[in-house]
């Protein structure tokens, strides 16, 4: 069976997304120890990734030491994180390899997503990235930067286009069929866009959700497995009358959506990825935190959408 893994964008920093380099590293072992059983027991796995903590840190680095050295773009940090979580990624998961005698091989790619130019993110960014800062810490970014509420406090807003197609999709499935297990679409892939037939980045970061599932559905998966920092997705999220959903087809997802069980920042990107891939001819997309991940992919937990 062919896999693709999202792990959220929480799975190394937490949920303020501050942790130390040292503190992400611990926690990529716990996700590492949960993946290899699934590895163990004969998947093909892509692995993808969100890079919200780390693009919004680097982007401020940038801006901070703009006096200092010329600052990179955005397009050129997701670039940059991919490696750096991909080489996070790769050891730990390499270092599991070895404690259990496993012998196989797995490799980053760097990969771009083709967008539209004209996508309306590009006129009214709405995707946040970086930690969540104060409103103090907030007055000062906002001279440089477009912010939004989240969370008790502010974000940086970025675009956030839609994906049109994975442009290192072929040179993925070419590798998975060599039985290599592969690290793409970071943090959502490099935007880009195409001009007379060229490819040019640009300033943006693709919902690592939504390139999941165009990755997922150019590789024929069978299964999209989402591991957040939940086991399941829920009706009324929070409040008392709260729900697990357990199993439901695209058809009862999409009612929940437009009815808006799903926030646009946490659970909303990963049911609308959910319902494209399996409309694509996915066979099931799962939900689940990354404990639970071998657990939901047997189908003892998480919540399972299918046909």
């Amino acid at each position: 069976m062919k896999a693709v893994i999202a792990l959220g964008g929480n799975a190394l920093t937490g949920k303020d997304r501050k942790a130390s380099i040292d503190e992400q590293f611990d926690a990529m072992k716990n996700t590492a120890r949960s993946i290899v059983k699934m590895i163990q027991n004969g998947w093909e796995l892509v692995i993808t990734h969100g890079n919200g903590p780390q693009v919004g840190a680097l982007l401020l680095q940038q801006e901070a030491a703009k006096n200092v050295t010329p600052p990179m773009p955005l397009h050129i940090c997701g670039a940059l994180t991919q490696g750096q979580i991909g080489y996070m990624i790769q050891q730990c998961l390499l270092n599991e390899f070895r404690k259990k005698k496993i012998k196989r091989e797995i490799t980053t790619i760097v990969t771009q997503v083709l967008v539209n130019e004209n996508d309306k993110e590009f006129s009214k960014p709405t995707k946040p990235i970086g930690p969540v800062y104060s409103e103090k810490e907030a007055r000062e970014i906002k001279k440089r930067h477009k912010m939004g509420r989240y969370e008790n406090g502010w974000r940086i807003l970025v675009p956030s286009p839609q994906p049109i197609s994975i442009i290192e999709s072929s040179v993925i499935k070419k590798l998975i069929e060599k039985n290599v297990i592969v690290i793409a679409a970071g943090g959502g892939g490099i935007p880009v866009v195409e001009r007379n037939g060229m490819l040019y980045g640009i300033d943006a970061v693709v919902d690592k959700d939504l390139a999941s599932q165009k990755l997922a559905s150019e590789i024929n998966a069978d299964i999209l497995l989402f591991l957040t920092d939940v086991e399941y997705a829920y009706l009324n999220y929070g409040k008392e009358n709260e729900e697990a959903i357990k199993e439901a087809s695209i058809e009862e997802v999409r009612k929940y959506y437009e009815q808006g069980h799903f926030p646009a920042g946490s659970m909303g990107p990963k049911i609308k990825a959910s319902i494209n891939f399996v409309e694509n001819g996915g066979k099931e997309a799962i939900i689940t935190s990354i404990e639970k991940a071998w657990d939901a992919l047997m189908g003892k937990t998480g919540t399972h959408i299918h046909r």
